[in-house]
């Protein structure tokens, strides 16, 4: 029997969503849950409005949850979490326990499963630092961003009065990735790992000088990196950076043997298109919260508490017999 998926939101992380299902035999899209009006990639899929999301709770098995970190998750994760398994994104790394605490309390008190913060970052990085902390207990470890798009960043830069589109690419430091594979253990500040580059179209008659100076002086966002502001067409933009591509590193340089011997661990992803990706990462962890769910368990967990194989469509003797 396929488990049945709700889809609660429908950006770019809900289409990415979407389309890993397409890639799933063991699943299947059961409806699309928004406040917008939408029409899916599969004309027969339903569309219900998210208010009317309790309806259907003997109907879906785990929903996916692709809304956003800054308010709509803290506030849909645990509200849906009352009549549905879910898995969010949820991606604010300061206040990840207090969204786990609110869904675990949500999830134990209507007995199902919620899996969060679920992606590339928290997600698949957090695991390979673990990992690594693991293994090289004496270490340090080096997260790298990019070359991606930052979304919350392009963002913040069209909310400047003048600024009529725009995206901004995060870029990791090549000299200092290079002083971390090297085994060096540099200490290095926001500044020396990445720097930021912004492409920005101008509404008419805005004043090219003041954006760039608010751009690169923005608190929280651009006043800590060195930011190069390349103002161009928006027919530029549309062709040249359509795509919204990202990636990095995780790395742990560490040391065994009294110091004797220097070892590196690296991880690297090099992403066409964030939030497909982001989106084949949740539909797996999908398959997770609804094994979990199989077993009699409820409440919160994150990728930190899943088992591998929890996240295969592969029985064990497949997994043995294949990837061991």
């Amino acid at each position: 029997m396929s488990i049945r998926i709700g889809i609660a939101g429908y950006g770019n992380l809900g289409r990415g969503a979407e389309a890993a299902l397409r890639q799933n035999p063991d699943m299947r899209l059961a409806a699309v849950f928004t406040r917008r009006d939408i029409q899916p990639a599969d004309k027969n899929t339903p569309v219900v409005p998210l208010v009317r999301a309790a309806e259907w709770k003997d109907k879906i098995d785990v929903m996916i949850l692709c809304g956003g970190s800054a308010s709509d998750l803290p506030e849909q994760t645990p509200m849906l979490a009352q009549w549905f398994n879910v898995v969010d994104s949820f991606d604010t790394h300061a206040k990840i326990p207090a969204h786990f605490a609110a869904v675990d309390a949500a999830c134990r008190a209507a007995g199902t499963v919620g899996i969060i913060s679920v992606g590339w970052d928290p997600g698949l990085f957090s695991l390979n630092r673990l990992y690594a902390q693991a293994v090289l207990p004496e270490g340090k470890d080096y997260t790298f961003w990019g070359k991606g798009v930052s979304q919350g960043h392009s963002d913040a830069i069209r909310r400047i009065p003048g600024v009529q589109d725009a995206k901004q690419y995060t870029l990791p430091v090549q000299s200092a990735l290079d002083a971390v594979r090297a085994g060096e253990n540099p200490v290095l500040s926001v500044r020396q790992k990445h720097t930021r580059e912004c492409f920005v179209v101008l509404e008419k008659g805005a004043d090219a000088a003041r954006v760039e100076r608010d751009i690169k002086t923005m608190p929280d966002y651009f006043a800590d990196y060195d930011t190069t502001v390349h103002f161009i067409s928006q027919e530029e933009l549309q062709t040249r950076h359509a795509g919204i591509p990202h990636g990095g590193f995780v790395l742990r340089s560490g040391v065994t043997g009294g110091g004797a011997n220097k070892h590196l661990i690296e991880y690297r992803l090099k992403l066409g298109s964030n939030p497909q990706f982001t989106a084949g990462v949740l539909a797996a962890y999908a398959r997770a919260a609804w094994r979990f769910k199989q077993a009699g368990q409820t409440g919160c967990r994150t990728v930190f508490d899943v088992p591998p194989a929890y996240l295969s469509p592969k029985t064990g003797e497949e997994l043995r017999a294949s990837l061991l």
